[in-house]
């Protein structure tokens, strides 16, 4: 098992809280080897093996009509007469009215419960009935470029290499660990996204269209970093004598965002400070979703890296959006309490054009303003616009 300590140190100030702490993310993305790690933890700090309860709702020995009683008759029968115990609670959006169970635990019994799950709703208002201000959510992706490093720590080849695989094959635990070409690295994740289809989307959603869903799908990742909205999408699909409502996109995509496909980049206007409610984008939870069903293509690069540098402020908690500032386009600004940071993405820098470091002189502060490429050559400093490359920008530990 490889550690992932970022993780670990996220959970670790609400260890022993009365909160339920929420770990979401894509399937496959690592939520189980964090709970082995939290595993790990409790017994380095003297916690008996017998107080550490963990169960996994998509195990076979577990009933698929488990009902919430059910799972709350057996998780207290477990910790009956042991004093404090910590449950480990994996996938759980399987038991339905799971909220209720976690609930009357929290507040019932001494324990103190981690939950995961591959759905947006365990974060949603949905168990804010249950319960509000009780719980912590922490969002899982999968491998940072750090951590992909980590995941591949006896292999020799300079950071520079090894940055040009992660761009290559993705943050998926699964893909890191072994020795995958191309082609079978993008048959695993072609895999991991069409069971999320099959059991997370379509059938939950009685999708009764799955050609026409899975058309906006790969017109989403064909714009993948352009701003759009679902008008731009009806009428593309009924130039190819298809009918949609812009209802049905909208449901799309939040069915999309609620099993961690996709993430939101919403604009914001710099000089309003407003958040603007129209043509926001659109990021994939994992490059290589985008390989997986369209193919490489080095003309996908641009793109790519947006997409690693938008998680990576993700990763790193900010709030993340298309920068609008007049006419002007900045890649991403990043909000984090009273932090701020403005990021441009770039193969290179153009030869015959300043856009990438004009944009972000013309904006009246002084928050930190990078622009990231992967060309050596551009690397500087131009006028307080910091230059860097990529693996860099990744690997800094404060921007």
């Amino acid at each position: 098992m490889i550690i992932r300590p970022a993780y670990i140190e996220a959970v670790r100030p609400f260890m022993d809280q009365p909160l339920v702490k929420i770990l979401a993310g894509v399937r496959r993305c690592g939520k189980s080897t964090i709970f082995e790690m939290l595993a790990d933890e409790f017994r380095r700090r003297g916690i008996p093996e017998d107080h550490i309860i963990q169960k996994r709702y998509t195990e076979m020995d577990i009933p698929a009509d488990i009902s919430a009683k059910d799972m709350y008759d057996e998780l207290k029968a477990q910790i009956h007469g042991k004093g404090r115990c910590y449950l480990l609670l994996d996938e759980i959006q399987e038991v339905k009215g799971w909220e209720k169970a976690v609930n009357s635990l929290l507040e019932g019994a001494d324990a103190d419960i981690y939950i995961t799950g591959s759905n947006s709703k365990l974060m949603s208002s949905e168990i804010s009935t249950y319960l509000t201000g009780r719980y912590v959510s922490i969002p899982v992706y999968p491998l940072s470029f750090r951590e992909f490093l980590d995941f591949n720590a006896g292999d020799s080849r300079p950071a520079k290499e090894l940055l040009e695989d992660y761009i290559r094959f993705g943050g998926f635990p699964i893909i890191a660990l072994g020795s995958y070409d191309a082609q079978s690295a993008y048959q695993i994740v072609n895999g991991i996204y069409h069971t999320i289809l099959a059991r997370d989307v379509l059938k939950r959603n009685r999708i009764n269209k799955p050609d026409l869903f899975d058309r906006v799908v790969k017109y989403l990742m064909e714009n993948m970093g352009k701003t759009f909205s679902a008008s731009s999408i009806t009428k593309f699909l009924r130039s190819e004598h298809r009918t949609v409502s812009a209802e049905s996109i909208y449901n799309y995509l939040r069915w999309l965002e609620q099993v961690f496909i996709i993430y939101p980049c919403h604009r914001y206007d710099i000089q309003g400070k407003a958040v603007l409610a129209t043509q926001e984008k659109y990021y994939l939870v994992d490059v290589t979703l985008k390989y997986c069903l369209l193919g490489y293509d080095r003309k996908m690069l641009d793109g790519a890296l947006e997409n690693i540098v938008f998680l990576e402020l993700k990763r790193r908690g900010y709030e993340v959006y298309v920068g609008k500032n007049a006419a002007k386009e900045i890649d991403f600004i990043g909000i984090r309490r009273d932090e701020k940071i403005y990021v441009q993405v770039c193969v290179q820098l153009p030869e015959n054009s300043d856009r990438e470091v004009g944009n972000l002189m013309e904006i009246p502060d002084h928050y930190p303003k990078y622009v990231v490429t992967t060309n050596g050559l551009d690397v500087g400093n131009e006028n307080g616009i910091r230059i860097v490359l990529l693996a860099d920008f990744l690997l800094t530990e404060k921007w």
